[in-house]
């Protein structure tokens, strides 16, 4: 199924689960499935960071987690008080049994464990569109709402959020300069383009890419220090996956080549480093969402 699909598909599960009720119940369709969820679970285990930021800024508390990789905002999690149920990618069945949830809430890095953890208990499947990728942030959000009763307050964060985004646009907008997304991966760039995982920079935030033509590519597209100074960004966006998957060349380090200095964005200090939790790791949570648009907004300061 194309990306176009996949999103209809969200978009129609959300509009279901709006509509459809059921002995104190909500139905939801998703992407591989449909699971019925109880109103207000109480026993909450979740995979995805993004999820698991918005539930905790909206005061949903939650029973477990992969505690491992976590930020530095949501470290509170890495307590005795919230079970380990594995990692990000290897689920602890066992500790997931144990503890009889009501629902659990994973993303792409645990879709080919969704039947399992279906047999355990409903579980809903989350994700974002690359090429929408602010509409499923607000659709996951108002999903969160609708289950756990907090509408009104998903309503006013993304009234807010939706505010800076339109300044951020209008600026950047007005200033015309043209920009990339790299990642800095332990020594090795990779750039991003409009329709990727961090496209959000030119989808929504209104900044023109440097390059028209970087490839539709998951992990991006590889690229060498001769691309940037042929591109010639006015503004280079960089995460660094080192400082969240280990390595030991970060992206500081990297940025310091020469041939990096000839570009554009080095010489007017328009380098700017994002938090690679917020952008990498809890991608569409509220307070990771609100620290990405720090981070933009860091360059007009």
């Amino acid at each position: 199924m194309n990306r176009t699909g996949l999103a209809l598909t969200f978009v129609l599960g959300f509009f279901l689960l709006t509509s459809t009720t059921l002995a104190a119940s909500l139905r939801v369709e998703h992407t591989l499935g449909s699971v019925i969820v109880s109103e207000a679970p109480e026993t909450i285990v979740v995979f995805d960071y993004g999820v698991l930021d918005a539930l905790d800024v909206l005061g949903v508390e939650i029973a477990g987690l992969p505690t491992s990789n976590l930020p530095s905002f949501l470290s509170k999690f890495n307590s005795p008080d919230y079970v380990n149920v594995g990692t990000l990618f290897e689920p602890d069945f066992e500790q997931i049994y144990a503890l009889q949830p009501d629902l659990i809430i994973i993303s792409g890095r645990q879709a080919e464990q969704y039947d399992e953890l279906n047999r355990i208990a409903p579980t809903l499947y989350v994700e974002i569109d690359n090429a929408n990728w602010w509409g499923s942030v607000q659709s996951n959000l108002r999903l969160m709402g609708q289950i756990f009763g907090k509408g009104d307050e998903v309503e006013a964060v993304l009234e807010g959020l939706q505010s800076r985004i339109n300044q951020i646009r209008t600026r950047a907008t007005a200033g015309g300069e043209k920009s990339l997304i790299l990642m800095a991966n332990d020594g090795a760039l990779s750039v991003y383009g409009a329709v990727s995982r961090f496209g959000f920079i030119h989808q929504d935030l209104g900044f023109i890419p440097a390059d028209q033509a970087i490839d539709d590519a998951t992990h991006g597209q590889n690229i060498s220090f001769e691309y940037l100074v042929k591109v010639n960004p006015e503004v280079i966006f960089v995460i660094d996956r080192a400082a969240v998957a280990g390595g030991s060349v970060g992206a500081q380090q990297v940025m310091a080549n020469p041939i990096v200095k000839m570009t554009k964005a080095s010489q007017a200090d328009t380098i700017i480093y994002l938090n690679p939790h917020a952008w990498y790791v809890v991608s569409g949570g509220i307070r990771s969402t609100e620290i990405m648009l720090d981070d933009i907004e860091g360059l007009f300061q």
